[in-house]
């Protein structure tokens, strides 16, 4: 390890990292330097993500440098017109993404490809549709998203305007090998514009995506905007100036923004942690609603690709909507904005199924993925026909896309589609708990619950356990098919078999002779296991909705309990 960095503080071209590695040798922190050491921070398909620090293992300008090289590489080979076509670059407001930014297109252009620069921070639903309205051969945007201050990320697009699926990010990354250990070429921004390599997105391209807002034949429901009023958040993130003007053009006018969250700050002063759906994420917005009793009380995570919302209630509080409450509110909304027999909506199987429901109902072609929105957007690619247009999809950790104008999670479309279907229930005298409440009558109280189960790093894999002894009964309820994605197989309860048409994934999904649900899938990223459960509670016109929820929540609760208790052995934190 001592020859790795020593050979790591010459490479290195920033003297912040080579001085913090220096102190870490000098002070002997063996163990630090293990962890920063011990590997390279894997690529996947959501690119890179880390904590910024010196090493292999961390986000820094070499990292940078080798990643973009390794990209660069990939890119020559595989796509015969990158070069001229180019690369989008964008980033966000942490302190090192503009000089990461900087790294990249540095890189790209010195292998001679075109690179397309913001000028400024950009969100990264402007950077991916900036992919596609390019033409461009591929994209990046440096950001950690929601993550804490200390992260920082390297987030990949293809030439489709999705994020990168395999085989490209293996590809990438044993490429990326390949750039660690040779020598790297940068060329100098000037230098590199001059030659006609660099070009600067400047603010005709941030004016250009707010155009096609405008245009957006989804998003031009224009029933009385000035009625609502809306708090809205950045958190401290670079989404505030694009939502505020998107609300303004579409005649939005009661538009209240948390002064405190508006500018970009990468330090994230009045949050702990930058994520909606974190707790007190949201305090700052809805003290802001409260201020102006505001219908909404609004959120873009600090790189605006995705959408929270809490909304008023008669009694005058806010309270959060659910990721997959938002998605089947707009899912249903847009359906209702155009012709569903030509529409194809989407979700992920983590997501609730209640979209599926209310597309079936109306005729709508409904389609299902695995988890992450570069599967959501690949496939809807894949499926949509001239009969059957992209319409509308979402997962339900608050992202969400409308149409085909950006092909990944824009929250700054989707903050603005709320807005327009909260107008319109308002016009006819009803809120979105009214709407929410008419969707459940019509197709039942659809309930989502997620459990993550700590798991000893060691542990073998819990997947295979339950394969080999697979259970007849959750919770007291007969198990009627269990998905395999890992062997893509459907079982029937009668014996018989389907094949299932999803990528390989270690996953098992368990539905319940009541139709409820359980997925089980460990996490990508950290020794846990994810469970997620469904259940469905019917209520009917003389039954009150709260009655409706205490029984969703009972079963919940039991299903939730039995189903924990019954992978204990299993299972270790």
């Amino acid at each position: 390890m001592k020859e790795q960095m020593k050979q790591w503080l010459a490479r290195d071209p920033d003297p912040v990292t080579r001085e913090e590695l220096q102190q870490l040798i000098d002070a002997g922190n063996a163990q630090e330097l293990a962890a920063r050491f011990s590997g390279r921070l894997a690529f996947g398909t959501a690119g890179l993500r880390g904590i910024v620090g010196a090493g292999p293992n961390r986000m820094n300008r070499l990292v940078i440098q080798e990643t973009s090289t390794g990209l660069g590489h990939y890119l020559m080979k595989t796509v015969g017109t990158a070069a001229e076509q180019g690369v989008v670059i964008g980033y966000d407001g942490r302190p090192d993404s503009k000089a990461f930014a900087h790294d990249a297109a540095a890189v790209l252009t010195a292998l001679g490809i075109k690179v397309y620069l913001t000028h400024a921070v950009a969100p990264t639903p402007l950077v991916a549709y900036g992919v596609t309205a390019l033409n461009a051969a591929a994209g990046i945007v440096v950001t950690a998203s929601h993550n804490p201050p200390a992260y920082n990320g390297f987030k990949v697009y293809w030439g489709n305007g999705a994020q990168i699926i395999p085989p490209h990010d293996q590809g990438i990354a044993a490429e990326i090998d390949q750039a660690a250990v040779q020598p790297l070429k940068l060329l100098a921004l000037d230098e590199a514009q001059q030659k006609g390599l660099l070009v600067w997105l400047d603010e005709l391209f941030y004016q250009d995506y707010r155009e096609r807002v405008k245009a957006s034949a989804l998003l031009q429901n224009h029933t009385e905007p000035a009625s609502v009023s809306i708090a809205y958040t950045a958190m401290h993130g670079v989404g505030a100036e694009l939502a505020e003007t998107v609300l303004a053009d579409a005649g939005f006018t009661q538009v209240y923004s948390v002064a405190a969250q508006r500018e970009p700050d990468g330090t994230f002063p009045t949050v702990n942690f930058p994520n909606p759906e974190e707790p007190g994420a949201m305090d700052l917005v809805i003290a802001e609603a409260k201020k102006h009793q505001a219908t909404l009380a609004c959120a873009n995570d600090p790189d605006a690709d995705r959408f929270a919302v809490a909304v008023r209630t008669e009694e005058g509080e806010y309270k959060m909507l659910t990721g997959d409450q938002v998605g089947v509110l707009l899912g249903h909304y847009l359906l209702t904005r155009t012709n569903p027999e030509e529409s194809l909506v989407g979700t992920t199987i983590v997501s609730s199924s209640l979209l599926q429901k209310i597309a079936t109902a109306v005729g709508a072609e409904y389609f299902q993925t695995l988890t992450g929105f570069k599967w959501l957007t690949n496939v809807a690619m894949q499926k949509q026909s001239g009969s059957k247009q992209f319409l509308f999809a979402y997962e339900e950790a608050l992202g969400y896309t409308v149409g085909n104008m950006v092909w990944d999670k824009d929250g700054l479309t989707a903050l603005l589609a709320f807005a327009q279907l909260t107008a319109e229930l308002a016009s006819h005298g009803r809120t979105v708990w009214d709407q929410l409440e008419a969707i459940y009558r019509e197709h039942g109280i659809y309930l989502n619950a997620q459990v993550s189960i700590a798991l000893s790093p060691n542990s073998p894999p819990i997947g295979d356990s339950l394969r080999q002894q697979p259970p007849e009964e959750i919770a007291g309820r007969n198990i009627v098919r269990i998905d395999d994605l890992k062997t893509s197989t459907r079982h029937f309860s009668d014996g018989t078999t389907e094949a299932i048409d999803l990528p390989g994934s270690d996953v098992l999904i368990y539905f319940l002779e009541d139709e409820s649900r359980v997925v089980v899938r460990p996490s990508g990223t950290e020794p846990k296991l994810k469970c997620y459960y469904e259940v469905i509670e019917v209520i009917d016109q003389v039954d009150t909705l709260a009655h409706g929820f205490q029984r969703a929540q009972s079963s919940m609760d039991e299903l939730l309990r039995r189903h924990q208790n019954s992978l204990t052995g299993l299972t270790a934190d």
